[in-house]
């Protein structure tokens, strides 16, 4: 299940990782990117993380000169209409 970042500032949503595995697998993965999630700042002075539910967290992220926010949350892919993934042999 991939954890999707999205910017406070810009909105632009973005995959930050991609994970296989149980339900509460994909929360633990979650947390653990909750913690490390940097958006390429330089350097992070503070990091708050803000528990919003099982499936979703706001970071607040201070550095020297800004503090910015973002929410990660945990999506389920349901469909994909890429045609290679469709050829693939089912495990």
């Amino acid at each position: 299940m991939p954890a999707s970042g999205v910017s406070d500032s810009g909105r632009d949503g973005r995959i930050v990782t991609e994970f296989e595995g149980s339900e509460e697998e994909a929360e633990a993965a979650l947390l653990r990117a909750a913690h490390t999630y940097e958006h390429g700042l330089w350097k992070v002075r503070r990091r708050e993380i803000f528990k919003c539910s099982s499936r979703s967290y706001f970071i607040r992220l201070q550095s020297r000169l800004a503090t910015y926010g973002f929410l990660i949350q945990l999506a389920e892919l349901v469909h994909d209409s890429d045609t290679k993934q469709l050829d693939r042999p089912a495990t």
